[in-house]
Parts: C-alpha cells; sequence; structure tokens
C-alpha cells in the first residue's frame, strides 16, 4: 500500500482537476473522468499537445481518486502537508518518521524508494550482476560437465582487496552522515534524505586511496571460473554464481553471474521437459503383424514390443530411458513411422497385389460403401 504514495500527491488537487469537491462520491468522481477523458482523448484530438497533456493529468487524478484506499492515502497526506504535518510544536518541521502513524511504517519503508533514501541507496551499492554463455553437446548435456568461463571486465582489486584503501589502511566512517550514507534536507513541511555529498552515499570515507586502483576498489582483467553444468540441463537454463558479478563500489558486495547454457541438437532425440522423443520407422509388416524392435536409447538399444495393428503415430513409453532428473529419470517416448518402400521386388510387389484382392473381397468394418 506504501509503494502507491507519489511525491505529485503534496503537489497536485487531483479534485481540482477533476473539477469536483473534496467530499464528492465515488459516482460522482466516476463521472466527471468519463467526461473529461473524453472531451481531451487523444484521438479525439489529434495532433493537440495540450489536450494530450491534460488527459495525462485527468488519467492521474482518477487513477488516486477513483480507488477508494488511495483517495483515502491522498486525503491524509494532503492534509497533513497543509497543517505542517500535525501542528508541530513552534511550527518546526518534522521528518517522514511522522507519517509511520498513518502508513504504518518508517522512513525507509515509506519513501526511501521514491525519493532516493539511504537504505535504497545503500542497497544499490551492490555490484552489478553480468551474463555470459556456454555451449554443450546433447551428449555432454545428458552426462553433466564443468566447462571453463572467461570473462573479461572489472574485478575486485588484489592489492586492496576491493575496499580502496591503500594495503594497511581502512576506510572510515564519514563524520558528516554518520555512516548512514544519506543526509537530511528541508522541503517545505517536511525533509527528504539524499545522499551525503561526503561520501556519495556509501557511508564511508577512503583516506588513503590505493594507488593500484585509485581508490575504485576495482581493476580491469580475465578472470575465468569453472562451472558445474548438471546432468540433464536443459536448453535456456540459467545456473548463477553469487558474488562473481561486477564488483560493487569500494567495500560493497559484488554482484552474481549468471551462465545461460545452450545445448546443441542431437540427430535422433528430441526433448519434451524430462522425456526424451525419438521416432521409429517400423515396416508395414511388422506394424500389421507385431514385432519386436530395436530402439536407440541415449545408454544403448532396447527392445520394444510393437502389438498387432499398430498404426502410423502411435506413441510407446520407455520408463526410465529419458533425461536425467533428480531422483532419476525421465521417459523415452518412441513414437512409430510405418515406413512405405520406395523400391519393390517383383515378389513384394505380387504379395501387396494379392493382399489388396484379399482385402477387396473383405471390406474392414466400417469402410463398406
Amino acid at each position: 500500500m506504501n509503494g502507491d504514495v507519489r511525491r505529485e500527491w503534496f503537489e497536485k488537487d487531483y479534485y481540482q482537476v477533476l473539477g469536483v469537491a473534496k467530499n464528492a462520491t465515488q459516482a460522482d468522481i466516476k463521472k466527471a473522468y468519463r467526461k473529461l477523458a473524453q472531451k481531451h482523448h487523444p484521438d479525439a484530438n489529434r495532433g493537440n499537445r495540450e489536450a494530450e497533456e491534460r488527459f495525462k493529468e485527468v488519467s492521474a487524478a482518477y487513477d488516486v481518486l477513483g480507488d477508494g484506499q488511495k483517495r483515502k492515502q491522498y486525503d491524509q497526506v494532503r492534509d497533513m502537508a497543509s497543517s505542517g504535518f500535525g501542528g508541530a510544536p513552534g511550527g518546526s518541521r518534522v521528518g517522514f518518521e511522522d507519517l509511520g502513524s498513518v502508513f504504518g511504517g518508517d522512513l525507509g519503508d515509506l519513501f526511501g524508494g521514491l525519493f532516493g533514501g539511504a537504505r535504497g541507496r545503500r542497497a544499490s551499492a551492490r555490484g552489478s550482476d553480468l551474463e555470459t554463455e556456454v555451449r554443450v553437446s546433447f551428449d555432454d548435456s545428458m552426462r553433466g560437465l564443468t566447462v571453463p568461463v572467461r570473462l573479461r571486465g572489472a574485478a575486485a582489486c588484489g592489492a586492496c582487496g576491493g575496499s580502496g584503501a591503500a594495503p594497511g589502511t581502512s576506510p572510515v566512517t564519514c563524520t558528516r552522515c554518520g555512516g548512514s550514507g544519506a543526509v537530511a534536507v528541508n522541503q517545505g513541511p517536511f525533509q527528504l534524505a539524499q545522499a551525503c555529498p561526503e561520501c556519495r552515499g556509501s557511508g564511508r570515507v577512503i583516506e588513503r586511496p590505493c594507488p593500484s586502483c585509485a581508490g575504485s576498489g576495482h581493476v580491469d582483467e580475465t578472470r575465468t571460473f569453472r562451472v558445474k553444468v548438471p546432468p540433464g540441463v536443459r536448453d535456456g537454463a540459467r545456473i548463477r554464481l553469487r558474488g562473481r558479478g561486477e564488483p560493487g563500489p569500494a567495500g560493497a558486495p559484488a554482484g552474481d553471474l549468471y551462465v545461460h547454457v545452450k545445448v546443441g541438437a542431437h540427430p535422433l532425440f528430441g526433448r519434451k521437459g524430462d522425456d526424451l522423443t525419438v521416432e521409429l520407422p517400423v515396416a508395414y509388416p511388422e506394424a500389421a503383424l507385431g514385432a519386436n524392435v530395436r530402439v536407440p536409447t541415449r545408454d544403448g538399444a532396447v527392445t520394444l514390443k510393437i502389438p498387432p495393428g499398430t498404426q502410423g503415430g502411435r506413441t510407446f513409453r520407455v520408463r526410465g530411458k529419458g533425461a536425467p532428473k533428480r531422483g532419476g529419470a525421465g521417459d523415452l517416448l518412441v513414437t512409430v513411422r510405418v515406413a512405405v518402400p520406395s523400391k519393390l521386388s517383383r515378389e513384394e510387389k505380387e504379395l501387396l497385389k494379392r493382399l489388396r484382392d484379399v482385402q477387396k473381397q473383405s471390406p474392414r468394418a466400417g469402410l463398406e460403401v
């Protein structure tokens, strides 16, 4: 709920924007919005920039006043702002923490993300996440393997350990902000927290910068990691290496490294989730009369029983012959494709003709004309 509060609430009178009284009903607000939105809609005012801006203003007002909960918050914020936040003794300004009685939170909870509070800045001091890609063959994806990954870019300075301070020294707490990384700035009837200009929001000051990295805490170099790719990994899987990303500002935690896995295709097998798929060509007599056929799997061929009268496109399941997964393996899905020979011997032709003649004399059920 606190995340809905906007700074514009202190500056914009949404009731005036919609042309309604503060005690207007929700129905009155909706009616006023519809009338104004229709009048200033871009489709009805093509090329009219003023109408477009007016439409945005009306929409923003209705987004707040048209929602009962947001409207209540908006009214409370406006009332507090107009009265100096409840009439502080002697007309003194008060901080955002005084809004906690209304919104049930403190400065960092309510306005930290909106106004750049210290808490939000300290969290953002973490280094950026990095991404890279590795390619593995289908067979390697089934077995699992460890692959090297090389990255060129910022890395923690070895001389200062990433602190940015000269060897033998350490950063000290910023005296201006007391290590919080933020200072209070008066803004009308309330205070805003902004990044401390002395330490730039880090809360620490480096008195003697490291000569190897000029106080930045990182240097440009090539890093090599070994990434463990688990058996059965899927194409497009993402492996996370914590703390292997870009180092943060001097002394701040590093980001993470995300390794995207690309799995090559296989000439025989496809994949559906944890199951592998394969198409099996079967001769017409085998499909008609039934047969035991050999089916390839990722670890050797197995025998599959094809029952008499098997139709093309039918799929059989071979348990435990799919992709590796936690606690076992998926299945192999075998789809039968009835193979029609492109060339026939004289004897084969005669036999098929005789079969055709027999079928003509004995129409199959459901095919009689």
